[in-house]
């Protein structure tokens, strides 16, 4: 492997080793009828781990393999939390839900390796924002974020996510065609760019779901700093200070004018309000207790008679289950995978900004999700990237890992090599 002294084999072995391992846990600890019912369970989870290996291997050529392992470990694992919620079983819709943000992760890595490629499609990738943004306001009904064709739910806005992150990464060459405007050096690129912020923000306003925004102004915030402080940005401590300021009262002013909904998740004391606005976080936080470091075992928890218990409170009802150590190493897990790009270099200044805003999204999605199931911060009912359940939200995690994986491994053009370039000279005097 590239970087990190571990093998193909090596890595397919760990992955391996570690779900045979949760496995024998469910069969030792867990709750179930009879032996056979976890046979479906094995054969999927040890199966996919296979497969995926193997079609990788033989798929094409990448510089590291490495994300790919992480992200199929923490996948299958998943695959196991969600199967005994309720009692050991096998949790049929997650598991190609799992499959499937594979096959993205894939397809977003093919689409992004190459820098100038992707890049020369801004305008499509604004095209694309728009048509999500339409389809939103147009097919959803009355402020609403779900498309709901028959039993299927769609939510457009978490494929905004990736398309948003593309649209925020920015190269080089984008840096030196900056105009000065107030105090900063900024491009055209960048004022449609906030321009696009600014929309979806007024959306996610209007459907009264501002649990996402805060990954939006996540990967906003990342494109914005690698736009200002590039090439050695200094700002005088005035700048600073006036920009802290403006910073200060637009919270300010969004908490002022929040729909009453948010006024109340952010003043409630769930345990004065145990069975109204205070029910999910105060079930979720005794789950949590209850659970312990080892948990009660795999499927011999009740938090998953509440609603959401597989979704926005899933980090607690893992606790419950599996204990809080299991749940702390799945989070690291997914922390691992981020961290990954970091330890591999980007090879561009686009792939590192796109990397940038892809890590910005996942952890701000991720701390969301646990610290609002532990009452740290307001309840925002978003999911835990690859471990809750969720199509819309499985499939964009997917393409974001393939997005960060293509920054490990991206396409240059090959340089032609010098004898041909003398025979082109030759060729042009001669001519």
């Amino acid at each position: 492997m590239y970087k990190n002294g571990l093998t193909y084999g090596k890595c397919t072995t760990i992955v391996l080793l570690t779900h045979i391992i949760m496995l024998l846990a469910i069969l030792l600890r867990g709750k179930y009828d009879t032996p056979q019912d976890i046979l479906p369970l094995a054969v999927a989870v040890i199966g996919l781990d296979l497969t995926y290996s193997i079609v990788l291997r033989f798929l094409y050529r990448q510089m590291t393999y490495t994300l790919d392992f992480v992200l199929l470990l923490l996948i299958n694992i998943s695959v196991m939390f969600q199967s005994c919620f309720g009692g050991v079983g096998f949790a049929a819709k997650h598991y190609v839900t799992c499959i499937v943000a594979l096959a993205v992760c894939q397809v977003g890595f093919l689409l992004t390796r190459n820098h100038v490629w992707i890049q020369s499609k801004k305008i499509v990738l604004y095209i694309l924002l728009g048509v999500l943004i339409l389809s939103i306001l147009l097919l959803t009904g009355s402020r609403s974020m779900w498309i709901n064709i028959g039993p299927i739910s769609i939510q457009p806005s978490e494929f905004m996510k990736p398309v948003f992150v593309l649209i925020c990464a920015t190269s080089i060459r984008e840096q030196h065609e900056k105009k000065k405007i107030l105090f900063f050096y900024v491009s055209k690129e960048m004022m449609i760019l906030t321009g696009a912020f600014i929309v979806i923000v007024g959306l996610q306003w209007w459907c009264r779901d501002l649990g996402s925004l805060p990954t939006f102004a996540a990967a906003y915030g990342c494109a914005l700093a690698c736009r200002l402080c590039y090439p050695k940005a200094k700002f005088s401590k005035k700048t600073i200070i006036g920009i802290s300021a403006i910073a200060a009262i637009l919270v300010a002013l969004a908490l002022r004018f929040a729909p009453g909904y948010v006024q109340n998740r952010l003043s409630v004391d769930i345990w004065n309000q145990m069975e109204g606005d205070g029910y999910q976080q105060c079930k979720a936080l005794i789950a949590i207790a209850e659970g312990g470091l080892f948990g009660k075992g795999p499927g011999c928890g009740s938090l998953y008679k509440v609603f959401a218990s597989d979704t926005d409170i899933v980090f607690s009802t893992i606790c419950e289950e599996w204990g809080f150590l299991v749940a702390l190493l799945s989070i690291l897990i997914l922390m691992a995978m981020m961290l990954l790009p970091m330890i591999n270099k980007p090879r561009s200044y686009f792939h590192t900004t796109m990397i940038l805003g892809c890590v910005a999204v996942l952890i701000v999605q991720m701390g969301l999700n646990i610290f609002g199931s532990c009452n740290l911060i307001p309840f925002t009912g978003v999911t835990i990237p690859f471990i809750s359940q969720g199509g819309s939200s499985m499939i964009t995690s997917g393409f974001l890992a393939g997005m960060l994986k293509a920054g490990q491994s991206p396409v240059f053009k090959k340089p032609e090599p010098k004898k041909k370039k003398a025979r082109a000279r030759k060729a042009v005097a001669a001519a």
